[in-house]
């Protein structure tokens, strides 16, 4: 694995524009995942469905969200980061309008698929163009101030959404988002490519597959991204499952969900900008530590409050804040790790990042959450065996690391 020094193209771009453009794209996951959460009553009512059949409408998404990732990362690499964040955004506000009309829940779910097909441009650009700009710990720093801004996503949504279902009804969350989409394709044309000609790769099928098979291959990568989907797994548990915890355990309303979700982001962003300050001065290999040790403390502290307390915003919420601490201050460690080991198809690398996340997000919502919605209890050890699991996977990482004899082949 290699520091590369970034290109010049990012002297085009000031510091400040560049993250921002890359937080608020980052951010187009989370609100169009739970905008909408506090309207699933509303949604089943106007569609006359329950919410077993609404729940596909995430899972379509997600699932559409990780296939995309596929594709986006590498025409990156061939076309530039800009135009595709252009072609993924202008496809975004379409979906999202669409979604505002549509007549019924097949519909409804067909163009969350349409969304979410959209929706992973933005996050896989975004990546990669601070990537292209910055070396390896100013891109930490950089990566640890988009998390920062991300984070606000899930805080921001169910909030707004539940301020839009009750003043013009579940429809004008998908205006907002669509509204979100054209904001983003006004930064689009402002912003300047940060992938020279020199660095752009083929877009044909056969060395696309040659690369994501080279990638797959590379042992350290694989576990890193693993790992860091599950520690997310252990809390997007939560977020999916966010109106069972709202109406079930804690027996809120639909104004309430601000109240799960405001904590958490908060702990997340706290967390991402506590390792962006210690970039310059702790080893990743510290600060992934450290994070690893306060999430393990709040999964088993989440543990124990569904054992023996009672179902309360401190018992329930605090440990979720914890968690999210300990997960923000990995996630800019973990994901330029995993990136320097493919300076030439960042693009490609960054799909196969996201694709693993949300593909075990989708599995979370669609197998996990089913199967242990009954109880905290079972949530809670939910969140156990994510976390335990990308424990095992990151020390697994180290353990190759240590004893390779020549250094990881790149692309």
């Amino acid at each position: 694995m290699t520091d590369t020094a970034p290109n010049s193209q990012h002297k085009t771009n000031s510091k400040h524009q560049l993250t921002l453009t890359a937080a608020l794209l980052s951010m187009v996951g989370p609100l169009s995942i739970n905008a909408y959460l506090p309207s699933f009553p509303d949604i089943e009512t106007a569609f006359g469905v329950d919410r077993a059949i609404l729940a596909q409408s995430l899972t379509v998404y997600l699932i559409a969200f990780a296939a995309s990732t596929l594709f986006w990362g590498p025409l990156s690499d061939r076309i530039g980061r800009r135009k595709t964040l252009l072609a993924s955004m202008s496809m975004y506000l379409l979906a999202s309008i669409a979604c505002a009309f549509s007549p019924d829940a097949e519909s409804f779910i067909l163009l969350r698929g349409a969304q979410g097909l959209a929706a992973s441009g933005g996050l896989i650009v975004g990546r990669a163009m601070i990537r292209d700009s910055f070396d390896t710990a100013a891109a930490h720093k950089a990566m640890a101030q988009v998390i920062l801004l991300f984070a606000l996503g899930p805080a921001i949504a169910p909030i707004a959404g539940g301020w839009l279902q009750g003043m013009f009804g579940w429809r004008s969350i998908f205006w907002f988002l669509g509204g979100f989409g054209f904001l983003l394709l006004l930064l689009g044309l402002a912003i300047k490519e940060t992938l020279p000609h020199t660095m752009r790769q083929s877009f044909h099928p056969y060395r696309v597959g040659t690369a994501y098979f080279q990638i797959a291959r590379c042992g350290r990568f694989v576990c890193l991204v693993l790992s860091l989907s599950l520690s997310f797994a252990g809390l997007f548990l939560y977020i999916a499952g966010a109106p069972t915890v709202i109406y079930e355990f804690l027996e809120l309303s639909a104004d309430d969900f601000g109240l799960q979700f405001v904590p958490m982001v908060a702990g997340m962003m706290l967390g991402s900008n506590y390792s962006g300050r210690k970039a310059l001065h702790w080893t990743r290999t510290r600060t992934i530590a450290v994070g690893f040790s306060i999430m393990i403390l709040a999964a088993g502290l989440n543990l124990l409050c569904s054992l023996f307390a009672v179902a309360t915003l401190y018992t329930v919420i605090a440990p979720l804040a914890l968690y999210a601490f300990g997960y923000g201050m990995i996630v800019p460690a973990i994901t330029i790790l995993a990136l320097d080991y493919f300076p030439q198809r960042r693009g490609s690398a960054t799909s196969v990042q996201g694709f693993v996340q949300v593909a075990i997000s989708a599995t979370v919502t669609s197998i996990a959450i089913p199967l242990l919605h009954s109880s905290r209890l079972s949530f809670g050890l939910g969140q156990i065996f994510f976390l335990v699991t990308a424990l095992m996977l990151i020390l697994f990482y180290y353990f190759l690391e240590n004893s390779a004899t020549s250094p990881q082949k790149i692309l």
